[in-house]
Order: structure tokens, then C-alpha cells, then sequence
């Protein structure tokens, strides 16, 4: 893609004159230069003035060619806009950028809204409308005018109307501005609030205020109503965090009564195994993360396995030395980490699929991360139930959990099926700790943040009962994040604590009680 810019080659072609017109010093001429290079509808009249807007173009002194620069500092590339070379900045001196002042960022504002306008895209028309509606003048009102006949999406044309009804609002006479406000009634687009606000306090027609104030009321109940339903899933998003971080304890606890102070820590192992696959697929970024989820298991899980052999078959029916001993493990396993991988926090990037928002209107919009993060939370407690209902090793880790001595004169090998709930409980943690990778930065006391939830979690939805891990997990979620505008972070977080220490005293069992050797213990 070429597109000669500099002095030479426009003589050539008029519109590479008026973009080399861009150059001189007077700001009224560059605007004339502006204004010819809209005219001409050049392919590439867009890019050379969001280049301009966003203060990446810049011309070479020696030749006047134009560069697109992002960093203008030595060392820098310079990407010429003729030949799309690059070449490195050796002084910076060497390159002006082009300036502009506010009148010319009006006008290109405007240039490029008008383009966006002829765009096939509607969602490209409809960012250029909303882009208008907070710069609403002359100019731009008589080009909404032009484009609202000719509209063809029904959301696009309804923006185009609100923008023209706020043009009403503000130069119309009474009954323009009556009919304005009945057209922007229900719209959550911010400059209604504010123009309709500034009506309901200004206006000097009494009929015309009470009517704004009556939309403004309208508009404001929405906007509550919005935040509540963001607040929700702020809070099942911190909810299927705790459930991840929760559900691996809640198998271990539940079938081996073991107190594992060290499930952290694998949560820990998961998000650093995250870290380590990206650095091993630097160029596959969204790959990597479907790939850590399958590793971070394994690794969790094989050093599950080695705990549960090593340490804890030796220690069952001894809580007390079962908790020092995880406790020790877990301090053994920050320590290992903090000499592989040194004890400063590490960061793992989210997938470019993982970024981003989902827009439902003006007022609320979506983080596709923690929405991901709860179908993922979903996936995964749906897999887990499928394989203790649906598995050989399911059906044992039932029987061991509601009869061990039935389950032995029964053949069941205890041992095995211990050590392997261990380890399923400590693979989902590693698990876990992918989901909690995209959420915080990864560091050696990564787990101690979510030990002391995890705990709250199982006791409060019952001890080794997989769907009051699930309830309780979300409920504590939206319960934090429902306190936490009123009460703060910290003392909502005590607040659910002291909450769930009065459950507790009334329904010792939690919310859904465990059957079998667990409720017997």
C-alpha cells in the first residue's frame, strides 16, 4: 500500500498536495488542508487524520516526508507513510510533529464522525453518532440531518434522533423543547442525563422542567436498577473465584476430614504453571491459557499426591498435626518458589479473546474476563460433579467418604482412593489458580489470600458437599460486593465473616450437610 505524501509526488496527485499542505505553520491553513483532504475521500484520509488527532504524525525537516511515529525518543521507529519503511530514530530533533490546536480538533473530530457516518459497518456509524452526541454544534447537527433519511438501521437512526432532540433541547423554542424531552425520555446515553438535568433546572418554562425532571426521575431509576445488575455480577464473578478456589478443599475436607493449610499453595502452582506455559508460547497467547489448564492440573495434582504419601497417610484422625504439618508445607512451598522464580510478583497476559467488554447499553457494560471467569467456574464444577457421579473413582470416593470400613470389607482400596481424592482436590486447585492468573499478578503469596476464603466457603455450604460449595461460593461473592459500597472492603469482608460465625452456631453442619462419615466426625 503506497501513498506518496511528500512534496515531490504531489505534484502528481492533488490530494497528496493538500496533504503536504498539512505542513505549513498558520493553524487557518492547515484547516483549509483539512478541509480539501475531506473533500478529496482519499482511502487513506482517515488514517492520515487520526494520525493527526491521535499526535502520531510527524514530517522528517530535511525531505518534509511524514512518518507515523508512536514514541518520539531516540531508538525509536519511524514508519514512513510513503513506502511503509521503517526507519530508527537517530535524533529526535530530526522529526516535527504536526501540531493542531482545539479548532482543528473540532473539525476533524467532525471529519472523521461524518466518515465513520458513510462506514457500512452499523456499529462503526453507530460509534460515529455517539461521538457527535457529546459535540453536538451546527456543523454537526446539519450532517445528522443529512444522514438520519438515509439511516437504514433503526438503533442508529434512534441515536440520530436523541442527538437532534438535544440540539432541540437547547435552541428549540417551548414546544421543541417539549417534543425533545418526550424523544429522549428512557435514553440512558449520558449527555441526556446532563442535558436534561441542566432543563429541569434551568429552563424557563415551568411545563418544560417538570417534564425533564419527570424523565430525569425515569432515566435515574434505570440507572439504579443497572447498577444493582452490575453489582450482581461483579459479585457471582467474585463468587465463582471463591468456588474455584473453594470446590478442591471442599473434596478433601469433605471425604478425608484432612485440614489442608497448604491448598494455597497449589492454587499458587496452578497460576505460576500458567506463567511458565506463556513464557514457553510467547507467539501463542491464546492457546496458552487452554494449554496451562490441563498442566497446571497435572502439577498440582502430582504434588497433591506426593503430600497426601509423604506427609499426611501418616497423620489421619490427628487434625492438629495434620494442620502444623500442611502448615510447614505450605511455608516449604512458598519458600521453593521464591528461589525459582525469585519472590517478585509475576504477570501473566490475558488472551486478547479474554479481553475487552461486552456493551449492554451506555450504562452497564460487561468484562468479557470475569465472564469468562464464570463459565469457566461452571466447567469446571460440572466436571467435577460428572466424575464423582459418573466414574469408577467417584463411586469410591463416595463409599470411603460415607462408609470407610463398609467400603474396605467391600474391596475398595482405601489408601489408593485417598491418595487420589487428594490429588483430584489438589488438581482443581491448580486449576483455580489459571482462573486467578488473568485476575491479580502471580507471586509466591498468591495462596494466602484465598486459604482463609476457601475455609469460609466449605463450612459455610457443608463440608464435602459440592453444591453448597457452589451456593456458598457465589453467595459470599455477592454478599462482599453488595456490602462493599456502604461498608468498605475490609469491613464488609468482616461483616460476612461475623455473619457466617452466627450460621454456624445455628446450622453447625452448613447449608447443605454432608451424609455419612464426615457428619458422623
Amino acid at each position: 500500500m503506497t501513498f506518496a505524501l511528500d512534496a515531490k509526488s504531489a505534484e502528481k496527485d492533488a490530494t497528496l498536495a493538500q496533504a503536504s499542505a498539512l505542513l505549513v505553520k498558520k493553524f487557518d491553513d492547515k484547516a483549509r488542508a483539512v478541509a480539501l483532504l475531506v473533500e478529496s475521500a482519499h482511502p487513506r484520509t482517515e488514517e492520515i487524520l487520526r494520525l493527526i488527532q491521535d499526535g502520531e504524525l510527524y514530517y522528517r525537516k530535511d525531505d518534509d516526508r511524514l512518518f507515523n511515529i508512536k514514541v518520539a525518543e531516540t531508538g525509536a521507529q519511524a514508519v514512513n507513510l510513503l513506502d511503509a519503511s521503517a526507519v530508527t530514530i537517530e535524533k529526535t530533533r530530526d522529526f516535527k510533529k504536526v501540531t493542531l490546536n482545539n479548532l482543528m480538533r473540532g473539525q476533524i473530530s467532525l471529519a472523521l464522525a461524518e466518515i465513520g457516518l458513510k462506514s457500512e459497518d452499523p456499529a462503526r456509524r453507530e460509534a460515529a453518532v455517539r461521538t457527535l452526541l457529546g459535540e453536538l454544534s451546527d456543523d454537526s447537527v446539519a450532517v445528522l440531518r443529512k444522514r438520519i433519511g438515509a439511516e437504514p438501521v433503526s438503533a442508529v437512526r434512534d441515536l440520530i434522533q436523541v442527538a437532534l432532540a438535544l440540539n432541540d433541547l437547547k435552541n428549540g423554542d417551548e414546544a421543541a423543547r417539549l417534543q425533545a424531552v418526550e424523544r429522549v425520555e428512557g435514553s440512558l446515553e449520558p449527555p441526556v442525563r446532563t442535558a436534561l438535568t441542566r432543563v429541569a433546572e434551568a429552563d424557563e418554562s415551568p411545563v418544560v422542567k417538570q417534564k425533564a425532571q419527570l424523565a430525569l426521575n425515569g432515566i435515574d431509576e434505570q440507572i439504579r436498577w443497572y447498577g444493582m445488575v452490575e453489582t450482581l455480577y461483579f459479585g457471582i464473578s467474585l463468587g465463582s473465584v471463591l468456588v474455584l478456589a473453594g470446590i478442591g478443599l471442599a473434596i478433601t475436607f469433605g471425604v478425608m476430614g484432612v485440614i489442608n493449610m497448604a491448598h494455597g499453595e497449589l492454587i499458587m502452582l496452578g497460576a505460576y504453571t500458567t506463567y511458565v506455559v506463556q513464557q514457553l508460547m510467547p507467539n501463542h497467547l491464546g492457546a496458552s491459557i487452554l494449554v496451562a489448564i490441563p498442566a497446571a492440573f497435572m502439577v498440582s495434582a502430582l504434588v497433591g499426591v506426593a503430600i497426601e504419601r509423604g506427609v499426611i497417610r501418616f497423620l489421619y484422625g490427628r487434625p492438629l498435626e495434620t494442620l502444623l504439618a500442611t502448615f510447614g508445607i505450605s511455608l516449604i512451598l512458598q519458600q521453593a518458589v521464591r528461589s525459582v522464580f525469585s519472590p517478585l510478583n509475576r504477570s501473566v497476559s490475558t488472551p486478547e479473546w479474554m479481553s475487552g467488554m461486552v456493551e449492554i447499553n451506555p450504562v452497564l457494560s460487561l468484562t468479557l474476563s470475569r465472564l469468562y471467569i464464570i463459565l469457566f467456574c461452571l466447567l469446571v464444577f460440572v466436571a467435577l460433579v460428572m466424575v464423582l457421579k459418573r466414574t469408577p473413582l467417584g463411586l469410591q470416593v463416595r463409599a470411603v467418604s460415607q462408609n470407610r470400613a463398609m467400603a474396605r470389607a467391600m474391596g475398595v482400596r482405601s489408601k489408593w482412593v485417598d491418595a487420589m481424592t487428594f490429588g483430584l482436590g489438589s488438581g482443581v486447585a491448580g486449576v483455580a489458580g489459571v482462573a486467578l492468573s488473568q485476575l491479580t499478578n502471580v507471586g509466591p503469596n498468591l495462596g494466602q489470600a484465598y486459604i482463609i476464603d476457601s475455609f469460609m466457603v466449605v463450612v459455610f455450604g457443608g463440608v464435602g458437599n459440592l453444591w453448597g460449595t457452589l451456593v456458598a461460593g457465589l453467595s459470599l461473592g455477592v454478599a462482599n460486593k453488595v456490602l462493599e459500597p456502604w461498608a468498605g472492603a475490609v469491613l464488609a469482608k468482616i461483616l460476612v465473616l461475623v455473619f457466617i460465625i452466627l450460621f454456624i452456631q445455628k446450622r453447625p453442619r452448613g447449608l447443605f450437610p454432608q451424609r455419612g462419615r464426615a457428619a458422623e466426625g
